[in-house]
């Protein structure tokens, strides 16, 4: 279980990253790329990266594991792609080799190259600098709008969330599973982690790519500085519309899963709602799983029929975006 334990002053304290960043979410490309959950929704976009990704960029698998509990040094909280491949440069002394153990033992490949990194091998530092690039230039670059877009929504929405219903409301809309005992924060599952905040804060930051438990980091000002808590987007990547939205839910939401929301004032069944938007069963699947997550509708079973309804809190959003 993830605790993360909040002082009053740290309630008054938490902020919203302003942009999303180059090379974190490349980081967290290559992790859900690696990862079996979401197929419905990650399934088709997972299977082009690995046909289209250069042989080049697979020393990054040694570095990014799936679980996303990784070394930060290879994804440093920078505007830029070329800020951030210095910045990653500029970490090479700083490497430990407690690191390294730990690094080496979650590898999958050949711990030769992650010595020759830390022992500052100028090619091991040339093949990381050109695995950074060829995944930016092949999963980032192309998509940095609908990145922008799946962030800049979550935020809003998260920002509405709480201005309406307070900070706990908006933590625990982060996770299904999320909630508060008091003043700590906890999402169930492994591995357990606890951190007491202690006055510094926290800064959330949605990632379109992030598929898992939220995950607990140093923020952009080190070990003194605010702590970062990354979480699953409101739409991950493959379900950004392209294109410009009609409105603050199409933006948010997606158009097609803003329509299911809107309908889903009234109860209606999976086949229900296949017929009205004349969309797949399989596609209705894929909406009303990320709106369940997102707290935005509830999901019984009745029989064979499985019923879907706005929550409340999917009414005050449909409300609020028009």
């Amino acid at each position: 279980m993830l605790r993360v334990h909040f002082t009053a002053e740290d309630l008054f304290n938490v902020t919203f990253a302003r942009e999303p960043l180059p090379l974190v979410e490349l980081g967290m490309a290559v992790v859900a790329w690696q990862r079996r959950d979401a197929q419905e929704v990650f399934g088709r976009w997972r299977g082009h990266v690995s046909r289209e990704l250069p042989g080049r960029a697979r020393p990054l698998l040694d570095l990014l594991r799936p679980d996303g509990d990784n070394l930060q040094f290879v994804e440093p909280f920078t505007p830029t792609l070329e800020e951030g491949l210095a910045a990653v440069r500029d970490a090479s002394g700083s490497l430990t080799g407690e690191q390294l153990a730990r690094t080496a033992a979650r590898a999958p490949g050949s711990a030769s190259w992650l010595r020759a990194l830390w022992a500052e091998d100028r090619d091991a530092w040339r093949q990381l600098d050109g695995a950074l690039r060829s995944v930016h230039d092949l999963v980032i670059a192309p998509h940095w709008p609908r990145i922008r877009q799946s962030f800049h929504a979550d935020v809003a929405w998260r920002t509405r969330l709480l201005a309406a219903h307070g900070i706990k409301a908006c933590l625990a809309s982060t996770h299904p599973g999320a909630g508060w005992a008091g003043t700590v924060f906890e999402v169930p599952g492994g591995p357990d982690f606890e951190c007491a905040l202690g006055g510094r804060g926290l800064i959330l930051m949605p990632s379109p790519f992030w598929t898992g438990r939220p995950l607990l980091a140093e923020g952009p000002g080190g070990p003194d500085g605010a702590r970062l808590l990354m979480y699953p987007a409101l739409t991950p990547l493959p379900l950004v519309d392209p294109g410009r939205a009609d409105g603050a839910l199409d933006a948010l939401l997606g158009r097609t899963r803003a329509a299911v929301l809107q309908l889903l004032v009234q109860q209606r069944t999976t086949s229900e709602l296949a017929r009205d938007l004349d969309i797949s069963l399989p596609s209705v699947s894929e909406h009303t799983r990320t709106l369940r997550a997102a707290g935005l509708i509830t999901t019984r079973r009745d029989g064979k029929a499985v019923l879907h309804s706005a929550t409340g809190l999917g009414v005050d959003l449909l409300r609020s975006g028009g």
